[in-house]
């Protein structure tokens, strides 16, 4: 009886320490407490910057064979897949393998993206030293040079663009062309309108702004330039100080990390930002399908592929990045892009905590919101709700987030 007494008095206690409605709780189930910014990220549709052209990859058949069929709906869908709206290509020594990665450029350009080229060598006969490593283009081969990529271009079903060398600013012990910036602009200046596609140069190691500027001399070769283009092995995204669009077109950040590891993802995913907010068009990745790539050996999407996505899906080639608050705290970084329909933000919270951010919207109107999160255990978690000209979500710790702004 006693006992029975001790029961009854216990349950009294407890719910009688409970306000109205409320009901006992355990940590699991308390609502989280969420730091928010103290800075909001603001959004100016009407402030636009430059066009982008698309995010990609390369396809280099013989080094590293073909995608297969799935693979490339993986690698080019904005719907299923990363939505890589650029590939890259090697332009082969051997006239006879032109075509081998026609059907991939095809599967490319069917889901709206480009296909670009770039030489990383000349056929020997062509060269200084009679080698596909090292050496330069000889001046009497100009003209047979460029029947080479008028060719190929033909072969491959159209370019977008084609480089004629590939970082030639460093020596390397494998298929190159080691040049001058004066060397590659010589060649673009004589035959830059005879290539079969638009002229992407100079394309240097470390993006160098000395070289591009030394090639940017040559006046004839400047007005046969479409592209500006550059890797950044070496270097960190800056603005480039020329008037032309810049594309960012080789690099990956660590061979000897999984494609799938979400810190290196993470740092993908941040340099991707800086690119943009360094005001180029086009960030493309070295190879698509890799053990370090957005595509691992085992053709399935790794981490890197979905921070791609991130970018890929939505913001498709012809939209605009407009003006946002870009590092509105430590560890959050941020980007817009429109197309006037649709205003795509991608935030990268590098953060170990959640944090609830606040933004206002200038120069358009919107009713709906659809936020995706990927982060180290989960890939494109998605939820949706009405919104106006200022509104604010939760960024989960080390994610990266895409929203997606629209009018209906």
């Amino acid at each position: 009886m006693i006992f029975r007494l001790l029961i009854i008095v216990l349950i009294v206690l407890l719910f009688s320490g409970c306000k109205k409605g409320e009901t006992p709780s355990s940590p699991g189930n308390k609502p989280p407490i969420v730091d928010t910014s103290a800075v909001t990220i603001q959004i100016d549709a009407s402030h636009a910057y430059q066009l982008i052209y698309g995010f990609g990859g390369a396809d280099i058949v013989e080094w590293t064979g073909d995608l297969t069929p799935d693979q490339r709906i993986k690698a080019f869908s904005p719907e299923t897949g990363i939505g890589l709206s650029i590939l890259r290509l090697r332009v082969p020594v051997d006239s006879s393998r032109f075509a081998e990665a026609k059907a991939t450029v095809d599967a490319c350009k069917s889901y709206g993206g480009i296909a670009i080229a770039t030489v990383w060598s000349a056929p020997a006969w062509m060269k200084t030293n009679n080698s596909t490593v090292g050496g330069k283009l000889k001046p009497s081969a100009y003209g047979a040079f460029a029947a080479y990529l008028r060719a190929f271009n033909q072969a491959i079903g159209g370019l977008t663009a084609i480089s004629p060398t590939n970082e030639p600013n460093i020596q390397v012990d494998y298929e190159s062309m080691q040049m001058t910036a004066s060397d590659v602009a010589d060649f673009v200046a004589a035959e830059g309108d005879s290539c079969g596609a638009p002229i992407m140069a100079p394309e240097p190691y470390n993006m160098d702004q000395t070289f591009i500027n030394a090639y940017l001399n040559n006046s004839d070769a400047k007005a046969k330039t479409k592209f500006i283009c550059g890797h950044i092995y070496g270097a960190t995204p800056y603005p480039l100080s020329v008037d032309k669009p810049v594309w960012m077109t080789e690099h990956f950040t660590n061979s000897n990390v999984s494609g799938d590891d979400w810190s290196n993802a993470m740092q993908a995913a941040k340099e991707i930002n800086d690119c943009m907010n360094a005001g180029w068009g086009a960030y493309v990745w070295w190879y698509i399908r890799r053990s370090y790539g957005p595509i691992g050996e085992n053709g399935q999407i790794q981490k890197i592929g979905y921070v791609m996505a991130h970018y890929a899906r939505y913001v498709r080639p012809g939209y605009v990045r407009i003006d946002c608050t870009a590092n509105p705290e430590s560890n959050i970084y941020a980007t817009a892009y429109t197309n006037s329909a649709k205003i795509v933000v991608v935030v990268i919270n590098q953060r170990h905590d959640d944090i609830y951010q606040r933004f206002t919207l200038n120069g358009a109107q919107v009713t709906k919101l659809i936020h995706y999160y990927t982060n180290a255990s989960s890939n494109f978690v998605a939820d949706s709700s009405a919104v106006n000209s200022q509104f604010g979500i939760v960024l989960p710790a080390l994610s990266v987030n895409t929203i997606i702004l629209s009018h209906l």
